[in-house]
């Protein structure tokens, strides 16, 4: 990544942040690109050490002509711009096709007219759906369960079809879970800690029967990067995931014991999918992946869990989070 010109998209997210410092460290020039705001805030990009090394673009990638400007003399684009909360997806499934699919569609469009060196266009796991194998391979049906997971197969679709019909150095990422420091309070993860931190005796949540990848950001960043640097992956789908299954439940249980917390569990309505909605089972098979780049994941769950306690226990943090409302 050494002194390559790099666009980040959704730079201002969760995994985009950590994802723009990890370029920072290894001597990449970043743009980064936020999603507009008359305020001129820029997300989680506010909280970075780097700062100051990046040039910090807004706008929307929506905007098709504003796609074609921002990459520009880019050699490699990080897509991780996309609408992701599975709940805000009833509500809003325009927005999704919109910001997801047609998001998608610009950015590729622009990297080929740009003649871009490589696009890395981040999926999700939530495409697979409830396993019907585990682990889950990269040739495991797609089942749209979700507006958001349909989106994102829509995007996917998309994305690939440009490596096939225009030679677009392009790849699917498809991370599983990633948790870590800054995610969004509407996963699970960051729900359980927040309600822990602020000192709640009951824990609300949906259906905890579900088992889920969780993989720690750092190792998600690596995955990501370590794709970007591999010629043999272009054209290539490819999960980023532990190969480690447990429950939310359990999930729950191991906070508990790790921030020394008796809380007890709540099962709250408003929290659940929809029946037929539900994705029951995510195990990542990570083969394809370790056999392109050798990766493998550097944090456990447990230390990745701790690590994540430890910044969401700092009162300036904890304070961005509303814990009594339920994020939809």
């Amino acid at each position: 990544m050494k002194n390559k010109s790099i666009l980040v998209t959704g730079a201002d997210g969760f995994i985009g942040s950590h994802l723009t410092e990890y370029l920072v460290k290894q001597g990449a020039k970043v743009k980064a690109l936020s999603y507009y705001n008359s305020l001129n805030y820029w997300g989680w990009l506010e909280d970075i050490d780097c700062l100051n090394d990046i040039e910090v673009l807004t706008g929307d990638v929506r905007d098709p002509h504003f796609c074609k400007k921002i990459t520009k003399d880019a050699e490699i684009i990080f897509h991780l711009a996309a609408l992701i909360a599975i709940p805000y997806s009833y509500i809003a499934p325009y927005s999704y096709v919109e910001t997801n699919i047609q998001g998608t569609l610009n950015i590729c469009q622009a990297a080929l007219e740009n003649n871009c060196g490589r696009v890395i266009h981040t999926s999700t796991s939530e495409v697979y759906g409830t396993a019907q194998y585990v682990p889950i391979d990269e040739k495991h049906p797609l089942q749209p369960q979700s507006p958001y997971s349909s989106s994102k197969i829509g995007a996917d679709a998309i994305a690939m079809s440009f490596y096939h019909s225009f030679k677009l150095p392009l790849i699917i990422a498809r991370p599983f879970n990633t948790y870590g420091p800054r995610q969004s309070a509407r996963a699970v993860i960051p729900t359980i800690i927040t309600q822990i931190a602020s000192g709640k005796k009951e824990i609300k949540l949906g259906e905890v029967n579900p088992t889920r990848d969780f993989t720690y950001v750092a190792d998600t960043c690596r995955g990501l990067i370590a794709l970007a640097e591999n010629i043999k992956a272009v054209g290539e789908t490819v999960n980023i995931g532990s190969n480690y299954e447990i429950s939310i439940k359990d999930t729950l249980m191991l906070i508990k014991t790790l921030m020394n917390s008796d809380v007890e569990l709540v099962m709250e309505e408003k929290r659940t999918r929809p029946k037929q909605s539900e994705v029951f089972r995510l195990w990542c098979d990570n083969t394809k992946l370790k056999s392109l780049t050798d990766f493998e994941p550097e944090f456990s769950l447990e230390a990745g869990l701790a690590e994540t306690i430890e910044w969401f226990k700092i009162s300036s943090n904890l304070a961005k989070y509303k814990v009594d409302i339920y994020n939809v």
